[in-house]
C-alpha cells in the first residue's frame, strides 16, 4: 500500500516538471524535498526556507543540514509575520494570512528562475483539522502533492525511516505563534517567551513540548510520558519559566495535542 501511495507521489512529481519546495525542516516538508529530488533530480528542485520571528534559528540551522544531506540547492528568504496585515490580532485565520505572504514569496521565485511549481508539505491528516494556510494555498495555485497522494503523517514517518532520513521520528514542530491563545494580539516579547520556553524543557530531555500561552499563564503540553519530568522539576521549571515572563505556571494534564488552541473555535 505504501509502495502505491509513493508511486502515485512521484507520478504527481513528475508530471510537475520543476517545483519550488516549501521547506521548514519539519517530516513532512523534508519527506517532500527528498521525493523530489528522487524523482526530478536535484537540478529541478530549489529548497526555498522562510525566515521569520516566528521560526526559531535551532530549525533554521537544522533546515540548512537537511538540505545539505539531500543535495538540493537552498535559498533563505527573509519575511516577517508580524509585519502582514491582519497577523497579529490572532484571529482564526492567522494561519490564511502567513501562508498568503509565504506564497508571496515564493511563487516570484518559481517564476524568475524558471520553476514551474510551489509545493508544500500540506498532507492527508490536515484535510480533517482546521487549516486555514489550504485556502491560501488553493488560491494561488500552490499544490501539496502529499495530501495528493493520500499520505498520513505516520506513513510518511514509515517512508522517511526507509530512505534514512533522521526527520522520520523528528517531534512534529509548528510555527511559535501557534503557542498564543486566539484573540492574543502577537508580539515579538512573546514569541521569544514561548522560543526560550520551550528550549529549556528540550534541554531536560523532552522532545515534544508546547508551551501554550494564555495571557501571563504557561500552559504546557508535553506527551503522557514526560509529565513525571515536569513534576519532579516543577520548582526550577517555574523559577526559569516565570523569569521569561510568565506569572503562572501550569501542566496541561490532557498531554501534548496538536492544534490544542484549535478547541475554542468549535
Amino acid at each position: 500500500m505504501l509502495n502505491v501511495k509513493y508511486e502515485k507521489l512521484s507520478s504527481i512529481l513528475q508530471d510537475m516538471n520543476k517545483v519550488v519546495v516549501a521547506f521548514s525542516g519539519g517530516v513532512d516538508s523534508t519527506f517532500l524535498l527528498k521525493a523530489a529530488v528522487d524523482t526530478l533530480g536535484k537540478e529541478r528542485v530549489l529548497a526555498v526556507t522562510a525566515d521569520s520571528e516566528t521560526y526559531p534559528s535551532s530549525e533554521l540551522l537544522e533546515a540548512k543540514k537537511l538540505a545539505k544531506l539531500i543535495g538540493v540547492e537552498h535559498q533563505i528568504v527573509e519575511t516577517s509575520e508580524l509585519a502582514i496585515p491582519g497577523y497579529t490580532e490572532n484571529d482564526k485565520n492567522r494561519c490564511y494570512f502567513c501562508k498568503n505572504s509565504l506564497f508571496d514569496h515564493l511563487i516570484p521565485i518559481m517564476k524568475g528562475k524558471g520553476y514551474e511549481n510551489v509545493v508544500y508539505g500540506v498532507i492527508a491528516d490536515d484535510l480533517s483539522e482546521y487549516r486555514p494556510g489550504m485556502q491560501a494555498a488553493k488560491e494561488q495555485g500552490v499544490r501539496g502533492p502529499l495530501q495528493e497522494a493520500d499520505l498520513f503523517k505516520e506513513e510518511i514517518r514509515e517512508l522517511s525511516r526507509e530512505r534514512n532520513l533522521p526527520t522520520w521520528d523528528k517531534p512534529s514542530f509548528a510555527c511559535l505563534s501557534s503557542r498564543i491563545a486566539y484573540g492574543e494580539t502577537i508580539t515579538q516579547a512573546k514569541l521569544t517567551k514561548v522560543d526560550k520556553s520551550e528550549a529549556y524543557l528540550k534541554s531536560l530531555g523532552i522532545r515534544q513540548v508546547r508551551v501554550r500561552t494564555h495571557d501571563e499563564i504557561a500552559r504546557i503540553e508535553v506527551e503522557p510520558k514526560d509529565m513525571k519530568v515536569v513534576l519532579e522539576k516543577h520548582g526550577v521549571i517555574s523559577e526559569k519559566l516565570q523569569g521569561f515572563g510568565y506569572k503562572y505556571i501550569t501542566l496541561d494534564l490532557i498531554g501534548y495535542k496538536s492544534g490544542s488552541m484549535n478547541k475554542v473555535l468549535s
